[in-house]
């Protein structure tokens, strides 16, 4: 299992940019989300890179 520990400077900052006084939890949800998809997006375009980098590779057999 992966170190799911993050610095406190890194979990103060998402913090601040989700929390919300309006919401019952204390986060806006639809800002949450929205950060979440996107940092997701990123992840597949770069993971398909990938794919398609070692897909080009000769194969080493």
């Amino acid at each position: 299992m992966s170190d799911l520990t993050l610095p406190r400077e890194t979990y103060d900052r998402i913090k601040s940019e989700i929390e919300s006084a309006d919401s019952p939890v204390g986060i806006d949800a639809e800002k949450a989300h929205v950060i979440i998809i996107h940092k997701l997006m990123a992840i597949e375009r770069r993971l398909d890179a990938l794919e398609e980098a070692a897909d080009s590779r000769p194969d080493p057999r």
